[in-house]
């Protein structure tokens, strides 16, 4: 077994409902995870469980468990990385991997069409020249300039676009403890549109509240080829073992694949879930 934990490792989620005859193939999903900050141990294992019980997605792990900004997650070590995905969700906090050579070999599949899922660190990570005054490539690919947060407090998720297919059934909610990024309209890219906003009321060291507001869910359109969707909810695990939060992650995957219909979501979600 190398440093990096369960590589490309395919998992059969036991959420995941029994395969039928009749049954489409499964969206063949790659989970980049690992870097600074977050319990991503356990965040892998929430997340993959959770969205194969929502969802027909056939799992591979590529999970670095080193700590740090700066460390590149060693599946991105080839050109062709990507292949045989139909996705791959970025759920990397790599501020500090900054070689150009190396966000561009990240980038190309994605370029060349293929879509993406983006998750909470993994929107402001991969920091190149530029930042944060420029929109990096990282930015072009995510459709928004993330560059930080405030302190952790409940956020009140609204969704902004309730017929869109991705939210298309879900209800706003409230988080617990979470992270609000500095991710207003107005940073969101020309190719990018707001799935869903949140507000958060924090209290300043004079015991003054003040509430701020910021994007949460959004999708983007890459390089004229690839759909993106990306979420900046997800740093605590509760959050992500949240049933809203996977719901939402899940939908948001389905469609950036192209496969958001009632065949990829397993029968007990249909009724809840349907388009």
């Amino acid at each position: 077994m190398t440093p990096l934990l369960a590589t490309l490792a395919l998992l059969a989620a036991s959420a995941a409902a029994p395969a039928r005859a009749d049954d489409p193939k499964p969206v063949r999903a790659l989970l980049v995870i690992g870097g600074c900050c977050h319990d991503y141990a356990r965040q892998k294992d929430l997340l993959t469980k959770g969205v194969s019980a929502r969802a027909n997605v056939q799992w591979a792990v590529a999970y670095d468990p080193d700590t740090g900004t700066k460390h590149l997650n060693p599946a991105y070590a080839k050109p062709d990385w990507a292949k045989g995905f139909d996705v791959v969700v970025h759920d990397e906090c790599c501020a500090d991997v900054t070689d150009p050579a190396a966000v561009d070999r990240i980038l190309q599949p994605h370029r060349d069409g293929l879509p993406g899922v983006v998750l909470h660190c993994g929107v402001h990570s991969y920091r190149t020249a530029g930042y944060p005054a420029k929109t990096t490539p990282w930015f072009e690919f995510t459709g928004l300039a993330s560059t930080g947060h405030g302190p952790q407090a409940p956020i009140r998720v609204k969704y902004a676009e309730p017929a869109h297919p991705v939210t298309k059934g879900l209800a706003d909610w409230t988080t617990i403890e979470e992270e609000l990024y500095n991710n207003s309209t107005g940073k969101l890219l020309g190719t990018a549109s707001p799935l869903a906003g949140g507000e958060q009321t924090v209290t300043d060291k004079a015991g003054k509240a003040a509430t701020a507001a910021g994007v949460v869910a959004w999708t983007n359109a890459y390089a004229g080829k690839a759909r993106v969707f990306a979420t900046s909810l997800g740093h605590n695990s509760e959050t992500v073992a949240d049933a809203k939060y996977l719901d939402l992650v899940a939908r948001g995957l389905l469609w950036s694949a192209g496969k958001l219909d009632e065949a990829h979501l397993v029968p007990a979600r249909r009724v809840m879930l349907a388009d």
